[in-house]
């Protein structure tokens, strides 16, 4: 013990003051002052050099300085991010957190460019640390819902909800372990549910990968939570870049792994197995019974899958991958030249085409017609790895199937039995009550089956991929892939629909070879927009209406002023619609008016081009806004200066079912862009909601029920990604008891800023009794006050979307429910509870 008496008992030491340092003082001084005049300037990288060097030799002045250098941080690296130096604007985030580590809006921010960025893992902990210092920061909150649907999609907690799989998975990992398989190695771990499986089973040794970060540690803590921290190696990481023995110390005898999506190979389990097989996994087995007890062999669960096809016919699919319309908006679609979606299979890979597309096709709206029994495409064994290694090389597979159905053929539809042994499977078809989608190959031109159809299995780049190639007629074979021309308009199908034989005629009539070279790709979304005839009929009344009005105002001006009109003097239109777009060319098309359209990609640019020559359209009324812009900061403004807009109209609603983000502020910023009796279009939108009860939306958003999964407790970690919002929904197909009518939840003026507000409460009545699960939502668009078009027609491009309660409220028939609807930049949010309200008739 130090000697106690070597200072008095009472004694204090005196407190040292620090030095004052003239220079010190004066170099903080002068460059606080550098900082404030640089920022004046609007000189913003020279006043963040400034305000650091402040910050880290005077951190006193911290508070005083906060906001100016939030300020300033912000505004350069938006500099940075618009001349791409990603890297610098990053340092500068890194750099302020050092200063400013507990700061949650700088935490927010950079949360924001990680994810623009597609840095999502690195996003979400950015949203999840500004949360943890302040639970109610709306912005990181609704950023984190956000990033939540990207890192824990929703089919993890469809899965996990999923009983029967989840008990057939466990079984054949049980009697996989009993048999003699010791050591196991978890492919793709998620949440850890099937490593945890075979530890539970009696493994001497589990190990688990994940790519994810996201999942990486979701795994870890739901590892620790059920005691098998220390039992089970987690590894961060790609199977295919694991090795023996620096990540596991030897190989295993099982590998478990769920890495298949709607069309099984899609997560790329073939080259995860292969490489398995080669070097994590024992040898396998040899012999006839392949599921012998064996030591020192390898085997996978699942061991294998049976792929099965269909040939269907569905409008819903149709109008999302190929044009179903000869006109649009009053506008001739003949000079378009070939659109079609960028999903498309051949038997040749195409990096710019996704081969297939998925669909719940127990969900789909106007649902689906068989046309083709089902077929077996494809059997594949995981445990031969020389069947894995040969897959890509097989040869292509014909197959011939008999049509039982006609009609017209739109899409193949896939799914798969999944045999995990001998004894289970899991079944991914259609008529199941699954977590799982199916696959949907779409075909782009009109085919009317009435005999038989041929189809070719491939799998060249370990994708799976199929393709309706031919029909039979009169015992030829015509191939579905020849585009028809003036060379080969041979009608391939009896066609019992005159108006598609009609086209399938004019379509022979080509005389221009070089058209059908002509084509463009959108996507599904914008394929279904403008296959929605309703919404550009709309559009085209108002904005005849809108022209009208303005033209009767000038001649108004005309005869008061006594002056001549310019007949040269044009409107100006200008549209802002995200992605593909043809509402600039119809504002054009009314005669008077120069339109801007917001179409960007070149070749989307000659598709309005070219329907502007055919459709009469003069080539100097239609000009590409964006293509004059270097940056989006000035996307509202006035390429010249000379005249404000008659109009300018906004992408309102997202094709997921929510309000696009800084709705709001773009449309204040259009109001001060239009001339005197100008219109936003939209000038309103209406939220309509309705109360219903959804087992399914509960599973879907989180996973349900006190006992735990399996006996492992995985659902309070996993919930924690649980979103309020359920995007994506297609409500008429959707299963639910409606528990009210629909009723009118909240407005948005874009034209009349003082009619709007931030939150609403309004009154819905029960009309039977139950549990409220969720509150579905979609919208009203009104043009203007008396034209209007609705986000849940039955021909709409978008779908809808449905706020989950946290906890379901039990109601009576008669009850009055209060719903608290509030908008916070442009984010619905809403609450419920059961009101004591009066009796109508005492309102």
């Amino acid at each position: 013990m130090p000697n106690a008496s070597a200072r008095p008992k009472n004694g204090r030491r005196s407190r040292r003051r620090r030095r004052e340092d003239p220079a010190r003082n004066e170099l903080v001084s002068s460059s606080l002052e550098s900082a404030q005049q640089c920022l004046f300037n609007q000189d913003y990288g020279t006043a963040f050099v400034h305000y650091l060097l402040v910050l880290n030799l005077a951190p006193m002045f911290k508070d005083f300085a906060k906001d100016s250098f939030r300020f300033t941080l912000f505004k350069w690296t938006e500099e940075l991010d618009s001349v791409g130096r990603i890297q610098d604007l990053f340092d500068c985030y890194e750099q302020a957190l050092e200063l400013f580590p507990a700061d949650e809006v700088i935490l927010n921010s950079m949360g924001e460019h990680l994810f623009r960025m597609g840095f999502r893992d690195e996003a979400a902990g950015h949203f999840h640390k500004a949360l943890k210092l302040r639970p109610d920061y709306p912005e990181a909150r609704e950023n984190f819902y956000r990033v939540a649907n990207w890192l824990v999609e929703r089919w993890h907690f469809l899965m996990l909800n999923d009983h029967g799989r989840n008990r057939k998975y466990q079984q054949a990992i049980q009697k996989a372990v009993q048999s003699g398989c010791n050591t196991v190695l978890d492919i793709g771990t998620g949440t850890g549910i099937l490593g945890m499986c075979a530890k539970k089973a009696g493994a001497a040794e589990v190990y688990a990968c994940e790519l994810s970060k996201t999942m990486y540690e979701l795994a870890c803590e739901v590892l620790a939570a059920n005691g098998m921290d220390g039992s089970i190696k987690i590894l961060h990481m790609k199977s295919l870049e694991m090795e023996v023995p620096k990540d596991i110390p030897h190989k295993v005898s099982l590998v478990v792994t769920e890495t298949v999506d709607a069309g099984l190979f899609g997560e790329g389990i073939i080259e995860s197995l292969i490489h398995a097989w080669h070097h994590l996994l024992l040898p396998p087995q040899r012999g006839e019974n392949e599921f012998q007890e064996q030591s020192a062999t390898g085997r996978v669960i699942p061991a294998g899958a049976t792929v099965f096809g269909m040939a269907v016919e569905s409008a819903e699919i149709r109008r999302h991958h190929r044009l179903c319309v000869s006109e649009v908006g009053s506008l001739s679609m003949s000079a378009a030249g070939e659109l079609h979606s960028p999903v498309s299979c051949s038997s040749e890979p195409d990096d710019s085409m996704e081969p297939y597309t998925t669909e719940r096709l127990s969900r789909l709206p106007g649902g689906y017609k068989s046309l083709t029994e089902p077929f077996t495409a494809l059997d594949i064994d995981f445990n031969n790895v020389q069947e894995l290694e040969g897959l890509s090389s097989r040869e292509v597979r014909r197959i011939h199937l008999p049509v039982t159905q006609e009609g017209e053929l739109d899409a193949l539809a896939v799914w798969f039995q999944l045999h995990l042994d001998e004894e289970s499977s899991l079944s991914t078809g259609p008529q199941e009550d699954t977590c799982w989608e199916q696959a949907i190959y779409p075909v782009h031109n009109f085919y009317w089956l009435s005999n038989e159809l041929i189809v070719e299995v491939s799998c060249r780049d370990a994708y799976l991929r199929l393709c309706s190639v031919a029909v039979l007629r009169d015992g030829r074979e015509i191939r579905l892939d020849k585009r028809l021309d003036s060379q080969h308009c041979e009608n391939p199908v009896s066609n019992p629909n005159p108006e598609a034989e009609l086209c399938s005629a004019l379509a022979c009539l080509k005389t221009d070879q070089n058209q059908t070279k002509d084509y463009s790709m959108l996507e599904c979304s914008e394929m279904a927009l403008l296959n929605n005839h309703d919404y550009h009929k709309s559009f085209c009344s108002a904005l005849t209406k809108l022209i009208s009005q303005l033209k009767v105002k000038w001649q108004n001006q005309e005869r008061r002023s006594g002056d001549q009109l310019d007949c040269s003097d044009l409107f100006y239109v200008l549209d802002v619609s995200e992605g593909f777009s043809l509402l600039s060319l119809i504002a054009a098309s009314r005669g008077h008016v120069k339109a801007y359209s917001s179409v960007e990609k070149k070749k989307q640019q000659e598709v309005l081009k070219r329907l502007a020559r055919s459709n009469n359209i003069p080539e100097d009324h239609l000009e590409f806004w964006l293509n004059h812009v270097e940056d989006e900061q000035g996307m509202l403004q006035r390429p010249s200066r000379e005249k404000l807009w008659s109009a300018i109209i906004l992408d309102c609603v997202e094709t997921c079912g929510l309000i696009r983000q800084k709705l709001m502020e773009k449309a204040s910023l259009a109001r001060c862009l239009l001339e005197e009796g100008g219109s936003i279009f939209p000038a309103k939108i209406v939220v309509h909601g309705m109360l219903v009860e959804s087992d399914t939306l509960l599973l879907e958003s989180a996973v349900q029920g006190q006992e735990p999964t399996l006996g492992f407790n995985i659902a309070p970690f996993i919930n924690q990604f649980t979103v309020p919002v359920h995007v994506f929904l297609d409500f008429s197909t959707l299963e639910c008891r409606h528990l009210s009518e629909s009723a009118e939840l909240f407005v948005l003026d874009l034209m009349n800023a003082t009619a709007n507000y931030t939150d609403r409460e309004v009154k819905v009545r029960a009309t039977s009794g139950g549990r409220i699960t969720a509150i579905p939502f979609w919208y009203h668009i009104y043009l203007d006050q008396d034209i209007s078009v609705s986000t849940f027609s039955q021909n709409s491009h978008w779908k809808q979307a449905a706020v989950v309660l946290q906890q379901p409220l039990e109601v009576q028939a008669g009850d009055w429910v209060c719903l608290t609807v509030k908008l916070h930049k442009s984010t619905i949010s809403m609450t419920a509870h059961v009101a004591n309200a009066p009796r109508p008739m005492e309102q």
